[in-house]
């Protein structure tokens, strides 16, 4: 049984915009039990950017992360 639909789907940092026009990140660690269903472990960040990018930025330099792993809400 694959289950790489759902893998690819799920971005591990997702960027949010707040009602006051600053953004946040999150987070995503997505861990798989024996049946392959995917546990996923949220963590929000506490710093508030100005502007998305800068969120990215930040993500790429403290996670590591990589062009197309950003989600957006």
């Amino acid at each position: 049984m694959q289950y790489t639909t759902q893998r690819d789907a799920l971005r591990p940092f997702l960027i949010a915009k707040q009602e006051d026009g600053s953004f946040r990140l999150t987070v995503r660690e997505t861990r798989y039990n024996s049946q392959g269903y995917p546990l996923v472990t949220a963590t929000l960040q506490d710093e508030v950017f100005k502007t998305a990018a800068a969120a990215k930025a930040h993500a790429r330099d403290n996670f590591g992360a990589q062009p197309g792993q950003y989600g957006t809400k």
